[in-house]
């Protein structure tokens, strides 16, 4: 397996097809995409926090990680390879989420470690209205790498 990099459009339409609960995202500061051969297999996004109280220019969210059924140890390998870009770009602080039904086996084989529980929250309000999936609505564990 190799990493190569991959448009937002790729990434988004690998999420689109692929990913269990999220749907693509708007934006990205970058991304990478993990091939098996010539065959990508997962996809991983990074990008400013999504809590704004977190966007200190220091900080940046894995945003999406994505792989097909069956390749051992992808997810793994795709948020250590996000984590590695991000330091290299001078961020101090890498953060991600992990419904709390997911076990973040992947997270924790990379030693990072679990700073809380981050409630459930309707993200619409009423002078500012938003599509609201149900997966925003479900309590997640915030990951630090």
């Amino acid at each position: 397996m190799n990493f190569a990099p991959v448009s937002l459009k790729q990434a988004n339409n690998f999420v689109l097809i692929n990913h269990r609960h999220n749907k693509p995202s708007v934006g990205d500061k970058f991304r990478v995409g993990l091939f098996d051969g010539e065959k990508l297999i997962g996809i991983g996004q990074a990008g400013r926090p999504v809590a704004r109280m977190l966007d200190d220019g220091k900080t940046i969210e894995i945003i999406r990680v994505c792989v097909l059924d069956g390749y051992k140890n992808a997810c793994s390998m795709i948020y250590a390879r996000l984590a590695k870009i991000a330091k290299l770009m001078g961020y101090e602080k890498i953060i991600t989420y992990t419904l709390t039904k997911e076990s973040g086996s992947s997270l924790k084989a990379l030693g990072a470690k679990q700073e809380g529980i981050v409630k459930a929250r309707e993200w619409s309000r009423e002078k500012r209205k938003r599509d609201s999936q149900e997966i925003y609505r479900q309590e997640k564990i915030r990951w630090m790498l």
